[in-house]
């Protein structure tokens, strides 16, 4: 048996990197903090390798823009998959 796999609404393969395709990303939870346990609840996780995660200023972690693309990607579906929930009520704010 292989190691389990955090599971995503965002992404369909998690064994590649969402933003370049690199093989063995780490996986990132879109919403951390205290929202952390809800990105695990609703899978709001995307695989990024290291430097899109934190390895560089390209990473997640210090480029404001990727971290807000990632959050308005996760909200939009978060809403079509959980068309009954409040996001805001949820997450405390909104990215769209």
């Amino acid at each position: 048996m292989g190691k389990t796999k955090k599971q995503s609404i965002l992404a369909e393969d998690m064994d590649h990197c969402i933003i370049c395709g690199a093989p063995n990303p780490h996986v990132h939870h879109v919403f951390f903090g205290p929202n952390r346990k809800w990105s695990e609840k609703y899978k709001l996780t995307v695989p990024l390798c290291y430097l899109h995660h934190n390895g560089s200023n390209a990473g997640v972690h210090f480029n404001k823009t990727l971290d807000t693309a990632l959050k308005t990607m996760a909200q939009r579906k978060f809403e079509e998959t959980y068309p009954e929930l409040s996001f805001r009520e949820i997450f405390g704010k909104s990215y769209l």
